[in-house]
C-alpha cells in the first residue's frame, strides 16, 4: 500500500498530463501501479515524467492502424521472418528510464513473453531491447522528436519511427555508434522497407 505522502504526490502529478514535470522513479512507479487510473502511457527519464491519459483521437487511431497494416504487408513479403509486436507496452530500465511506445517490434526468436504472475511490462534489465519502436504523432510531434527520441536512444533501441498523422509523413531514425539517431530512408529492422509515404 502506498503511503499518504506518495498518494498526495501522485494526485498532484495527475493534474498535469501531457507535459514534462519533475518526478522521482518512485513517483513513476506509484503512477504505473495506480489501480484506479486507466489507459495511461508513462515516460520517465533523468528525473522527468510525462504521461498521457485517455483514448487516442481519430487521427491517432487511424494512423496507428496504418502502422500495423504496414507491418502486416511487410510480413507477407518476408513470411520466414519472425516478428512480435507489443503495442503501447511499458518498457523499463529500472530506476533510470521508462517508456510506452505506440509500437514495439521484436524480430527473431529472442523476444519477451509474459507468464501468469509476472508484471505486465517489459523489464529491459532482463530482456534485450526491441529492434524498433514507433510513435504515432497527432498532438505530440515536438516531444516525440525530442524527449522521447532521446529516451529511445539512451535505451539503445536500434530504430525509431515517428508517424506524423497531421503531416502525413514517416520520420525514421537509426541509432549511430555515438548513441544518437540519424534520419534514414530505408529500414534496417524491417529489411528493405522504405519510409516514403504518399
Amino acid at each position: 500500500m502506498n503511503s499518504p505522502k506518495i498518494v498526495d504526490r501522485t494526485a498532484l502529478l495527475l493534474k498535469k498530463p501531457c507535459q514534462w514535470q519533475p518526478a522521482t522513479w518512485e513517483d513513476y512507479v506509484a503512477l504505473r501501479d495506480e489501480e484506479t487510473v486507466e489507459r495511461m502511457r508513462l515516460f520517465f527519464s533523468e528525473g522527468w515524467l510525462w504521461f498521457e491519459m485517455g483514448n487516442e483521437g481519430m487521427n491517432h487511431s487511424r494512423t496507428s492502424d496504418l502502422f500495423i497494416m504496414l507491418i502486416l504487408c511487410w510480413k507477407q513479403r518476408y513470411p520466414d521472418q519472425k516478428i512480435r509486436t507489443f503495442s503501447r507496452c511499458q518498457l523499463e530500465k529500472v530506476g533510470k528510464k521508462a517508456c510506452a511506445p505506440d509500437l514495439v517490434i521484436y524480430l527473431g526468436d529472442d523476444f519477451p513473453y509474459w507468464e501468469p504472475g509476472q508484471r505486465r511490462f517489459i523489464n529491459l534489465d532482463q530482456v534485450r531491447v526491441p529492434d524498433l519502436v514507433g510513435e504515432v504523432s497527432d498532438t505530440t510531434l515536438a516531444t516525440d522528436l525530442d524527449e522521447k527520441k532521446r529516451i529511445y536512444a539512451d535505451l539503445q533501441i536500434p530504430e525509431y519511427w515517428v508517424l506524423d498523422a497531421r503531416g502525413r509523413q514517416v520520420l525514421a531514425f537509426q541509432l549511430q555508434e555515438n548513441g544518437t539517431y540519424q534520419g534514414c530512408k530505408t529500414s534496417n529492422a524491417l529489411q528493405g522497407l522504405s519510409h516514403r509515404v504518399g
